[in-house]
Formats: C-alpha cells, structure tokens, sequence
C-alpha cells in the first residue's frame, strides 16, 4: 500500500510540475512558489522511495516512521497550498486564454498528490502498534499550517515595496518572521524530542509562545490594512485605484492584490494560531 502511494506521489507532482513548467505565460514569485512545492515533494518522495527499496531505514539515527509522517503531513499540506493558490491566480489572469486545459489539469494532479499523501498519513497512523508521529497530530498540524500560511506570506512579500520605508509595516514582516520562527522552533524541538530537557514543561512554554503569537499576529491583522488601504498615505482604498490591476497583463499579481493576499492570509494565519491556542490550552487543562 505504502509503495503503492509512493509512486501515486511521484507520478501526480512530476505531472502537475511538468504541466506548469509547460505554460509559458506563467512567472513571478506565486508561479514560482507553486513550481517549487511540486518539485520539492517530488524529489523528497523520490529519495523516500529509493531509501524504502534499498531497505537503509534502519541506518537512520532518527525514528523513520515519525520522519515518514513528518515528510507526509508537510507534503499534504504544501499540494494543497499549491492546489488553492495555483488556479485561483490562472482564473483571475488567464480568463481568456486557450491555455486553461494545462493549468486545470495541473491543478487536478495537485489534488491528487495531496489526497495521495494524506491517504499516506491515515495509513501509517493505522497501522498496529504505530506511535503517533508529532506532525499527524492536531497540534502538529497546526504547527505545520502556521509555518506554510507564513511560507505563502513571505512569497508576497517578496515584492519589498510592499512595506519598505514605512516602520509599521516593516513591522508585521518582523511579526510573520518571529512568529514563523517560533512555529518552526516548536516542531523541531518536538521531533528532535527535546522538550523534556526543558527547565519548564514543553506543553507550557507552548501555550504561552502561541498567545505570544496571536498577539503580535493581531497588530499585524490591524497594521497592514490600516496603512496599506490608506489614501492619505499614498495607497489605493479600490482596486480599480490601482493602474496595474488593470493594464491586462496576466504575469504578474498588482500591488493592490497582494496587499490583499497579505491581509487575507494574515487574518487566516490569526485563526490557525486561536485554534492552537484554544486547543494547546485545553491539553493543559485536562492533563492538570
């Protein structure tokens, strides 16, 4: 079953990355984002595949079923990033285009690779006496939302002129960073096993991170709209505002668009971090 899904993984993202790779009017920083999810997952899977075949898993000085599992949830979680933002910027730039059966079929092996390691992850956990790896648990989903939706943020602010040279903007990229950072850090030191190292129970320092998170993820949800969609600061309040919404070219994501995937994703991203707090809250409780 488990080689079986292998090459179901292999097969759709090789298809889904060859398919937009083939599409010449793509490019920009979104493509590009979409391009590496597919080729990464690839070749990860790949190598996963080849270490399975050659049976090295017990050469590893790390559990390779949590890695699995890690490697599974993460990969899920970027296809399906990679099927959401993918179509959504093709529907909007290639309305008229004859080049939609190439995207929409690309879209649709995304899919597919992400139910593919999704139903990866549901089998391993199946499987008797498996231990649960951190990644195929709530909170370690959460973790791993937070970090990609900060991944999709960071790909928007590629284009610095978004916030250069305004200090409270400047100031929510340094809250995307700090936050994704912390996320990071808690996933590590999980699947390190590391948290019992800790001078202070793991669960706690975890709990007190995530409201740590929610509060600056807050400023920011309040921040960049304020001074993105501010006339008086030079912005534009309508998108029809902004000239290069407009001017037909279907390459590139305008300046009014990504100002509102920012706040957009900010305010996703804010929910992913209420739902950790809420649940990591919970655990606590219950454990004391």
């Amino acid at each position: 079953m488990g080689c079986c899904l292998r090459q179901l993984q292999l097969f759709s993202t090789c298809m889904a990355f060859s398919l937009g790779a083939s599409v010449g009017t793509w490019k920009g920083a979104i493509g590009n984002w979409s391009m590496f999810i597919w080729c990464f997952c690839f070749v990860l899977t790949l190598l996963i595949l080849i270490v399975e075949l050659c049976g090295l898993e017990g050469h590893f000085p790390f559990s390779w079923d949590n890695f699995l599992t890690t490697c599974n949830c993460y990969s899920a979680l970027l296809c399906l990033s990679a099927s959401i933002i993918y179509p959504v910027i093709y529907i909007q730039f290639l309305s008229n285009s004859h080049d939609w059966d190439r995207p929409i079929i690309s879209t649709a092996f995304s899919c597919i690779a992400f139910v593919a390691y999704a139903m990866d992850v549901t089998w391993t956990r199946a499987q008797p006496n498996m231990i649960t790896g951190y990644m195929a648990t709530v909170p370690g989903l959460l973790k791993g939302l937070e970090t990609i939706v900060a991944c999709v943020i960071f790909v928007f602010l590629s284009n610095t002129s978004l916030y250069l040279h305004q200090p409270a903007l400047e100031w929510c990229v340094a809250v995307y960073s700090i936050c994704f950072v912390l996320s990071s850090v808690a996933i590590l030191v999980n699947l390190g096993k590391c948290d019992n190292r800790l001078p202070i129970p793991f669960s706690v320092l975890q709990v007190v991170l995530t409201l740590l998170s929610v509060l600056l993820y807050t400023t920011a949800l309040l921040l960049w709209p304020l001074y993105q969609f501010n006339e008086e600061l030079g912005r534009q309040l309508q998108r029809s505002s902004d000239v290069n919404c407009s001017s037909g070219v279907p390459t590139s994501v305008c300046i009014w668009d990504q100002q509102l995937a920012v706040v957009s994703l900010t305010a996703i991203n804010l929910l992913i971090y209420v739902t950790d707090l809420v649940f990591s809250a919970r655990l606590n409780f219950n454990r004391g």
